[in-house]
């Protein structure tokens, strides 16, 4: 498994999206305690970027409808939302979030 630095775990927000570019991906992470989960930043609902959109828990929420996905799965946890959202390995090496892109995974259905 290929990983690549993203940001520095301080500079992610706890409980917060944050938006990132990586090779032409785009990817929100968010920070739990000492847990960092990365999912496509795109709503498979409408185009929208979950990085403008909140977090309850374990789950984040898109900005435009309102479509919950679990962190942990990407599984489209609530309507109008039918599809997931691909998820991304995750590791943090010497204070580096690292995210491995040829590993991402298709989630289930709500």
């Amino acid at each position: 498994m290929s990983f690549v630095a993203v940001v520095s775990l301080d500079a992610l927000p706890e409980g917060k999206p944050y938006a990132a570019e990586v090779a032409g991906e785009r990817l929100v992470l968010v920070r739990q305690g000492a847990q960092v989960f990365a999912l496509a930043d795109r709503c498979s609902h409408e185009d929208a970027r979950l990085s403008e959109g909140y977090c309850e828990g374990e789950r984040i929420e898109c900005p435009r409808h309102g479509a919950t996905f679990d962190l942990r799965t990407g599984r489209a946890l609530t309507l109008p939302a039918t599809e997931g959202v691909w998820t991304y390995p995750v590791r943090v090496v010497a204070g580096q979030v690292e995210v491995a892109l040829a590993e991402r995974e298709e989630a289930g259905a709500a």
